[in-house]
């Protein structure tokens, strides 16, 4: 078996969302695992901060505004990215939002606000850069779901539901486009430390605390603890898996 199956080098990996979070975390395993990586977000200084802490040669990273849930930012942000790098080997769907709030008091701006950037934004995502995978015959798209799109969350209806479809947009990419040598898959973080999540700490010690007594691991993640799994899932040493959702949480799902 080839010792380059984990290797990036040579390869262009997409990332919105990729300014902060399991985003960054992510980037920066793939930078160290030798990936030319273009960040894409919709806050500018936080992108360029994130662009300064990948390495040292510039020239390999690109940072890019976008709003994923806007057609035309989308298209925007993979031809900008396909103009410096010529190709766009692996996509990481990662933007997300979440509003909380109990279903019969969430409001519907919110709830089309997270589904339009969590939901939509990664099949807008995903669309705009089929044609360039199609032609080169191969392409490694990941979506970040959720374990919420394993089970409810009384107070996050319209996150759970968008991640849920993550799943199934994730299965439908991978047999839709498996001929054109696109792999889809997902993986989906358990109770991670973000700045979604920080505010559980902040300001509800005794949930954090209880889901911290739930997970066998006996501790929050942290967005490195995402790393290799993306990296198998962007790297060669995935050819042959897709559509599958791949749950990173500290065993949390399975307790």
């Amino acid at each position: 078996m080839s010792s380059n199956l984990f290797n990036l080098e040579g390869k262009t990996a997409l990332i919105t969302g990729g300014n902060g979070g399991i985003g960054l975390g992510i980037a920066r395993a793939f930078a160290a695992s030798g990936a030319e990586i273009a960040i894409a977000g919709r806050n500018k200084d936080k992108t360029a901060d994130a662009i300064s802490v990948l390495g040292d040669d510039h020239s390999n990273f690109l940072g890019l505004e976008v709003d994923v849930s806007d057609q035309e930012s989308v298209e925007n942000m993979v031809q900008d990215t396909l103009s410096k790098f010529g190709k766009i080997d692996i996509l990481i769907n990662n933007a997300g939002i979440g509003i909380r709030n109990l279903p019969h008091e969430y409001r519907l701006e919110d709830w089309n606000k997270v589904i339009d950037i969590n939901l939509t934004g990664a099949f807008l995502c995903s669309k705009a850069v089929y044609t360039n995978m199609r032609d080169r015959g191969s392409g490694k798209i990941i979506n970040i779901g959720s374990m919420t799109s394993i089970f409810g969350l009384d107070w996050a209806v319209a996150y759970a539901s968008s991640k849920g479809g993550i799943v199934q947009l994730t299965k439908t990419l991978a047999v839709s486009w498996a001929k054109d040598g696109i792999q889809a898959n997902s993986i989906l973080p358990g109770w991670i430390h973000t700045d979604l999540t920080q505010g559980i700490k902040d300001n509800y010690q005794d949930r954090y605390d209880h889901i911290l007594s739930r997970i066998p691991e006996n501790r929050w993640g942290e967005p490195s603890d995402l790393a290799g799994t993306a990296i198998f899932l962007a790297s060669d040493a995935s050819n042959y898996v897709t559509g599958v959702s791949i749950p990173v949480d500290g065993g949390y799902t399975s307790f």
